[in-house]
């Protein structure tokens, strides 16, 4: 695996991670946070992938747009299109103020979220119990 690849995958990791504990949190969860996460999580899996199949992609959050760029080499990820949808409009629908997210929108998108990164990590061979972002496979 290329080392930019790997970051990509620790970036997303990180955010899965960010988004589980706030929705975790006992005190004061950030559900705004969790759905901010899970998008992200989504996005940089998506971009690890297209960095790994020397697919190019611009700057872009739109998970749509990656979404599409990957569809000629993994056509089945069509079924993610909901969920991707679904996400994209978590994440920018609470970033401000005036819309707030709650527990059952943070549990969704984490959910979400959780299949986009179960399928990524899947097609690349991630989901190994001895494979790990960062191990320079």
């Amino acid at each position: 695996m290329k080392p930019i690849t790997s970051e990509w995958i620790d970036k997303a990791e990180g955010d899965f991670a960010t988004a589980q504990r706030e929705l975790d949190a006992i005190d004061h969860p950030n559900y705004d946070a969790v759905c901010f996460h899970a998008q992200q999580c989504a996005e940089k899996y998506l971009k690890a992938f297209l960095q790994e199949a020397d697919i190019p992609f611009r700057k872009t959050h739109d998970l749509s747009d990656l979404l599409n760029s990957a569809l000629p080499v993994e056509s089945a990820w069509t079924s993610m299109t909901a969920d991707l949808n679904a996400l994209s409009a978590f994440a920018v629908e609470y970033r401000y103020p005036g819309e707030s997210a709650d527990l059952d929108e943070a549990r969704e998108a984490l959910e979400k979220c959780q299949k986009v990164r179960e399928i990524i990590r899947h097609a690349m061979h991630l989901d190994k119990p001895d494979s790990s972002p960062g191990d320079g496979e």
